[in-house]
């Protein structure tokens, strides 16, 4: 019997994120040219819930098949995954197709002598619906672990930071999906009738779009038509950024004539921000890895911007460049990248807690570096995409106490996103947009 092909692609990703470290985002994004429009909505669904709700699957799987699943061969345990995932949220597909689909997967990687097994366990799960791994669990942390399926760690994490029910919260929101958002691009706003056209376009094609409500000039998509925002994108006309992540280029507040340093840039959604908001500005992108500045050269292109230098660079050393030369720069730090887990659920199945050390120690680092190159009068700011307050704000106490040169400033930002100390912070389950902080420096004169 062939296999669906969004089953199969939604298979083929899982196997690759778990056995090859790779992200499920651009997997999915490169499937979207096989998969017709309905089997692409159903891999990503089956993709995106899968690695959200893994923890909770497993603890099904494994009462029903009273095993660990770590002890089930890959293949094997994710064709399990697929399935329980179908039988449990997916309400419109049978049960039936869900489980001979899954058993067919097993199949066709060749464990023939698992299918049975597989079999057995799925037709359990179909009999007995209602049963919740939490049940049975009384301690509250280890019981809101398992039902948002989140690293007890990190749960523990975040419960000594913002309190049990607001780590509560956004341990729910991280499993739903994130909003899509966009940004018109250097190469639409030249041209006024263009822009105008984009937004017409997509209005008569049945998206409402609503104005951000924290980035300027920025969109939010509520009547999602994943297709034309596709070719808009592809085209060079728009950009798909989420809202916070667009405020922080806001943020730099870069001036026409300005020099601007972006030093963790790649693959350039900031870049490309800072030259399409200031287009008379001389930007530096830095960055360690080529192959993503390969990537920030293409964005750049089919943006139709050229005021951008690549500079391939550790910043965790010194920078080569001249001391006090730039007049703004951006330090948007590598990071845990707690704050996008809905966006990229497999970052919670990798990060182990030494990690966040190990950054925090990073992120000092090319902070301290990042400052030498500020004039005075300049501004610096430094962001993360992470909720852990190891990297956001023990890092910026630990700088502003070695720096006496530099002041945090205030932005004008809503008062919800302020921090006690002026800093922001944006929330998955307060602004629906990725978890972001952000601090400003100033030089002083």
């Amino acid at each position: 019997m062939p296999l669906s092909p969004a089953r199969r692609a939604a298979f083929d990703i899982l196997r690759r994120v778990e056995s090859e470290g790779a992200y499920a985002s651009p997997l999915l994004v490169a499937a979207d040219e096989r998969l017709r429009a309905d089997d692409r909505a159903l891999c990503y669904e089956l993709v995106l819930g899968v690695l959200r709700r893994q923890l909770w699957l497993d603890g099904v799987l494994e009462h029903f098949a009273n095993r660990r699943m770590a002890a089930v061969d890959l293949p094997v345990r994710l064709a399990l995954r697929l399935a329980l995932y179908q039988l449990r949220f997916l309400s419109r597909i049978p049960p039936s197709a869900a489980v001979n689909e899954s058993v067919n997967l097993v199949h066709a990687v060749g464990l023939r002598s698992a299918a049975s097994f597989a079999n057995a366990v799925l037709r359990r799960a179909s009999r007995e619906p209602d049963y919740d791994p939490v049940a049975n669990v009384s301690d509250p942390v280890a019981k809101l672990a398992i039902d948002t399926s989140h690293p007890q760690w990190l749960i523990e994490r975040w419960i000594g930071t913002f309190g049990f029910d607001e780590a509560a919260e956004l341990a729910r929101a991280n499993n739903e999906p994130a909003p899509v958002a966009f940004r018109l691009t250097a190469r639409t706003i030249k041209n006024e009738d263009e822009a105008q056209r984009i937004t017409n376009q997509l209005t008569s094609a049945g998206v409402e779009l609503q104005p951000s409500k924290i980035a300027p000039n920025s969109w939010r998509v509520i009547g999602h038509r994943p297709g034309r925002l596709r070719e808009l994108s592809r085209e060079g006309l728009i950009y798909l950024q989420d809202e916070a992540s667009q405020l922080v280029t806001h943020l730099l507040s870069a001036q026409a004539g300005d020099r601007v340093l972006d030093v963790c840039a790649a693959p350039g959604s900031k870049t490309t921000h800072i030259a399409t908001l200031v287009p008379a500005t001389f930007v530096v992108a830095a960055d360690l890895r080529e192959h993503r500045l390969r990537t920030l050269r293409e964005l750049a292109a089919i943006q139709v911007i050229d005021s951008i230098q690549v500079v391939v660079h550790d910043a965790t050393w010194d920078l080569p460049f001249v001391a006090a030369s730039f007049d703004r720069v951006l330090v948007d730090a590598p990071c845990s990248g707690t704050g996008t887990l809905r966006r990229n659920p497999e970052i919670r199945w990798r990060i182990r807690p030494a990690d966040v050390a190990e950054l925090a120690s990073k992120q000092e680092r090319i902070l301290a570096n990042a400052a030498k190159m500020v004039r005075p009068g300049g501004r610096l700011l430094y962001s993360t995409c992470s909720l852990e307050k190891d990297e956001n704000e023990t890092v910026a106490e630990h700088f502003i106490k070695e720096h006496a040169e530099f002041t945090q400033l205030r932005p004008d930002v809503a008062p919800d996103l302020l921090t006690e100390s002026g800093a922001i912070r944006t929330w998955p389950h307060r602004q629906d947009v990725d978890g972001f902080f952000m601090i400003v420096f100033g030089r002083r004169a």
